[in-house]
């Protein structure tokens, strides 16, 4: 079984008891990449970060083009 099925089953079966981490799930499964995208931005917000510049050094690790 692949990650991403075994956290669909654990979603389903709802043995994730984090509301918050239920929530990003659904965003991803529902396409809401606007939605994905706020949260991450709030999240590194929160821990003092740059989220694009840490979007960008991530892309550039992996060899992505923003």
């Amino acid at each position: 079984m692949n990650p991403i099925q075994m956290l669909k089953n654990m979603i389903m079966n709802k043995q994730i008891n984090n509301p918050i981490l239920k929530e990003v799930i659904n965003k991803a499964q529902t396409g809401d990449s606007k939605g994905l995208e706020e949260f991450a931005r709030n999240l590194y917000k929160e821990q003092g970060k740059n989220f694009d510049e840490e979007f960008n050094n991530f892309c550039n690790q992996f060899g992505f083009k923003r």
